[in-house]
């Protein structure tokens, strides 16, 4: 059926407790969805308290996503779809332990917020990621389908009234203003 490689559940303790020492634990889990491009990696990176995971680093660690070389999303649905479902499961275990962590893949978990940056911004973002630091994402030749994942990702504020924010900062500063 794929390429992907076979994953079975084991305790996660230690994975946990790696998170913890890494990032701050909260009293509510949050959820951010974000298409490639939207700036979650830089933002992760430059935050100055460790309260969100980029997701890519712990589907990659969990090996629920396959790595970057396996152009994974140039596989057809059934691949994507089977990814998105792994990642879901370990967002869901993120978020049920109390941490943050923002994510572009998705399938099945309700987002707390999804972030749908102006195209313009998302392409030129490409760009610079390609010319300079590429570590995994859709590339410039990738738009269409990332526009088709910009649709499917505004379906959770059209059927699910999930809020819809211009950037990152802007779905942050609302999530956790409380």
């Amino acid at each position: 059926m794929s390429n992907l490689d076979s994953v079975i559940y084991t305790d996660g303790r230690e994975f946990f407790k790696e998170l913890e020492e890494k990032y701050i634990k909260h009293d509510r889990g949050l959820f951010i969805l974000t298409p490639s491009g939207a700036g979650k990696t830089y933002y992760c990176k430059n935050q100055e308290v460790q309260n969100w995971i980029d997701g890519d680093e712990i589907y990659f660690e969990t090996k629920a996503e396959p790595p970057v070389e396996s152009k994974w999303w140039d596989k057809g649905y059934q691949v994507i779809n089977r990814v998105e479902q792994r990642c879901d499961v370990i967002t869901a275990q993120v978020v049920d332990r109390g941490f943050w962590i923002m994510g572009s893949i998705n399938h099945w978990l309700k987002p707390d917020a999804i972030v749908l940056p102006p195209i313009s911004t998302l392409m030129e973002r490409v760009k610079v990621r390609e010319n300079n630091e590429y570590v995994g994402g859709l590339k410039e030749e990738h738009m269409d389908q990332m526009i088709q994942h910009m649709g499917i990702i505004r379906n959770w504020l059209v059927e699910y009234g999930v809020p819809e924010y211009k950037s990152i900062e802007e779905a942050v500063e609302s999530l956790t203003s409380y």
